[in-house]
């Protein structure tokens, strides 16, 4: 225990850090994508450890499993993955390192503010099962929904980044 935290946290949390960091900081898009994935998978062994299974396996399923890949097929079809050759840092520099010490000031104090107290409270019990029972009971019709517009943006997304062969082909 350092801190009060246990071990394996601390090195959840670092690799964490170290994923978003590098998301941040490389030049290769495709190595940000891969280190946002590290980030995302860092996030959901910290759900796991926390005793939030749903929370874990969609962090699992979703980002790791959809959202990276996507970004991934994303910029290899839209960009390549070659290395941006603009300036690195905007004019505005100045204005977006205030805006970052703001942002980071409300954060630091909404924690402060949520240290817990005395006084427990009475948390709900919810489980994968009776998450997954709702799912496929109540919120079938909103699940599916979501499935089909989640699939239409993804042929949205693929027909965008199709070449126009009429163009290049000289056929109009």
């Amino acid at each position: 225990m350092i801190f009060g935290l246990s071990v394996v946290f601390l090195l959840i949390a670092l690799v964490t850090v170290a994923g978003a960091l590098a998301a941040a900081l490389l030049r290769n898009l495709v190595h940000c994508a891969l280190s946002l994935t590290v980030t995302f998978a860092g996030l959901a062994l910290m759900y796991l450890q926390l005793d939030a299974q749903f929370a874990g396996f969609a962090q699992i399923l979703v980002y790791i499993g959809a959202v990276a890949i996507l970004v991934v097929f994303a910029i290899l079809l839209t960009r390549g993955a070659g290395t941006q050759m603009h300036q690195a840092y905007s004019s505005s520099w100045l204005l977006g390192l205030v805006i970052a010490a703001a942002v980071f000031a409300l954060l630091a104090w909404a924690v402060m503010k949520s240290l817990p107290s005395a006084v427990a409270t009475a948390t709900p019990v919810v489980s994968v099962k009776s998450i997954g029972y709702a799912l496929m009971g109540n919120y079938v019709l909103p699940l599916e929904i979501v499935a089909v517009l989640l699939t239409v943006a993804l042929l949205g997304a693929v027909i965008v980044a199709m070449p126009d062969v009429r163009r290049k082909g000289g056929v109009q």
